[in-house]
């Protein structure tokens, strides 16, 4: 894939203010296309079927329809960043498969990681010759083998904080870097030996010691913090001793 080719972007938010927000951030990225803004969730949600978007900034909080309504409504096809003023609202997004939550206000510098995500997902699915799309993870004597933008990466298993899986990939949280691989987190989870790692929820995998306490259905790793899914509560009691 070309890694010059250009994304379009649109955002829907109620608020005028946070919209320009998001224009004057686009302008500074000169491989990102904001094609439409608009205050109207409904006209959003019209826009957004017929045309092809690559990225939706999209408000939680709207009169018409809430963020998490019209996130049931999209194509898979366009990446989901999630902008709202109210933290709270992080774990519920992570239910969607989003790419990204960006908190209000919001930084150029956290707008242009959320759009540099997007990046790497769309150059991980680019065609590759090499005949090793199909790779999975490759697990052994305490280390790991990730497949990430082409080329495969040695990580240690003690370097591992965390997995959290999208929809179409996985991002893993290392001591030192983020990785991001078009493999799913079931696949990581057969890799990873158990019982060091644990699934606590359909979207994440942690590192149990890793974990410096667990607190109302929420598991506290580094400065993250990670829910425990209804269906994988007895797991982390068995796993854990809590």
């Amino acid at each position: 894939m070309n890694r010059s080719r250009n994304f379009k972007a649109m955002a829907i938010d109620d608020e005028p203010i946070a919209l320009r927000v998001i224009e004057t951030h686009a302008q500074k990225i000169s491989q990102l296309d904001l094609v439409q803004t608009t205050t109207n969730a409904v006209q959003g949600l019209q826009f957004a079927l017929q045309h092809e978007v690559d990225i939706i900034f999209l408000d939680i909080q709207m009169p018409d329809l809430t963020g998490f309504q019209l996130l049931k409504q999209l194509s898979d096809k366009s990446k989901i960043v999630l902008t709202t003023a109210y933290p709270q609202y992080a774990l519920q997004g992570y239910e969607h498969d989003v790419i990204d939550y960006l908190l209000k206000p919001i930084s150029f510098d956290r707008f242009f990681q959320s759009f540099q995500k997007v990046q790497r997902l769309f150059q991980l699915k680019a065609p590759v010759s090499n005949g090793q799309e199909g790779l999975g993870p490759a697990s052994t004597h305490g280390v790991i083998f990730i497949k990430t933008e082409h080329k495969l990466v040695r990580v240690n298993h003690d370097d591992v904080f965390y997995l959290q899986g999208g929809k179409d990939y996985t991002t893993i949280f290392t001591r030192t870097d983020k990785l991001l691989s078009l493999t799913s987190l079931t696949k990581f989870e057969e890799a990873l030996p158990a019982p060091l790692f644990l699934r606590v929820h359909k979207s994440f995998l942690v590192a149990v010691n890793k974990i410096h306490f667990i607190e109302r259905q929420r598991i506290f790793i580094e400065n993250a913090v990670i829910p425990i899914g209804d269906s994988y509560k007895d797991a982390v009691i068995r796993n854990t001793g809590i």
